[in-house]
């Protein structure tokens, strides 16, 4: 193998790797979004959250993480 093929080769893993992070990452958002989006207004003014500030939350965390590409 040369050394060009070793380097396309370890691009590729890495750009796999990332994809599964990313894709790993989108998953457990959403995940924790529906959960707390399932708490009642009561519960969630009882940890100091409101509706409209998760709503907003998982905007700016969604740009916030699409733009820093982690």
């Amino acid at each position: 193998m040369s050394r060009r093929t070793g380097t396309r080769q370890s691009r590729l893993f890495a750009s796999l790797i990332n994809g599964f992070r990313w894709t790993a990452r989108k998953l457990a958002e959403r995940r924790n979004r529906s959960v707390v989006m399932e708490l009642s207004d009561d519960q969630l003014k009882d940890i100091g959250l409101s509706r409209g500030q998760i709503e907003s939350d998982v905007h700016v965390s969604s740009y916030y993480w699409n733009n820093k590409g982690l």
